[in-house]
């Protein structure tokens, strides 16, 4: 039996922060759709557009592409929705985004990039996270696109974007989504700058460089002992 979807508030997000949509010649930000038929190139603009939403610039990589899936978007065979839906599947964003992150911080980073929001609370972030671990990937990827918000805001022909782009401030630290690090949270980075070895039972970590004798320190008389005796001719 899985557990029921938990319930959040809403709440309004953004109310009073520049926007990315007011820049000279570039108003609005520009929505990928295959409503009107594009042609190959617009095409192909779309697809970079749903993997720059999808894996973020940080890897957009020829590792992550799917080839096949492409193949598939631009001869009508999946829609908008299938793809989006078969790059969160990929072998290449499980590896790097799910496996090296905890399933709070998984789910917060996907409703962002599909539902091209941030989380409201959490509340929400928890909610996610209990559809993501009870059921697995697959469905938190289909509860996430069959959600009533995204078939409003994108449905099956639109790629996701953010709906409310930041202007990045060093103050409030704010940027858009696919700019942030995708990878490594708070604990994943703690183990990865300190490494650790255990001896005789004991974790200890490990430090690059020891702190050197002074002069006059005993351990400088100790060492110069040691040497002295290793090398002492009997």
């Amino acid at each position: 039996m899985s557990i029921p979807f938990l319930s959040y508030s809403l709440s309004t997000q953004n109310q009073r922060v520049a926007s990315y949509e007011i820049v000279p010649n570039e108003e609005q930000y520009r929505i990928f759709s295959t409503d009107s038929l594009p042609n190959s190139v617009e095409m192909g603009n779309l697809i970079w557009a749903a993997y720059r939403q999808i894996f973020s610039e940080h890897q957009m990589l020829s590792y992550t592409r799917q080839v096949t899936l492409e193949s598939q978007l631009r001869f009508n065979q999946i829609t908008v929705k299938d793809f989006i839906k078969g790059l969160l599947l990929s072998d290449s964003f499980r590896k790097l985004n799910y496996e090296v992150n905890n399933n709070y911080r998984f789910a917060e980073m996907c409703v962002q990039r599909v539902l091209g929001r941030d989380i409201y609370n959490e509340r929400e972030r928890i909610a996610w996270s209990i559809i993501l671990a009870d059921e697995g990937i697959e469905a938190f990827a289909d509860a996430l696109l069959d959600s009533e918000e995204y078939n409003e805001n994108f449905g099956d022909t639109i790629v996701p974007y953010q709906k409310r782009r930041y202007l990045f401030s060093q103050s409030s630290g704010e940027m858009p989504f696919n700019l942030k690090t995708p990878r490594y949270g708070e604990e994943f980075r703690g183990k990865l700058c300190k490494p650790q070895f255990i001896w005789q039972g004991v974790i200890r970590t490990f430090k690059p460089q020891e702190q050197k004798a002074k002069a006059g320190d005993p351990a400088l008389f100790l060492n110069m002992v040691k040497e002295v005796s290793a090398n002492k001719l009997f």
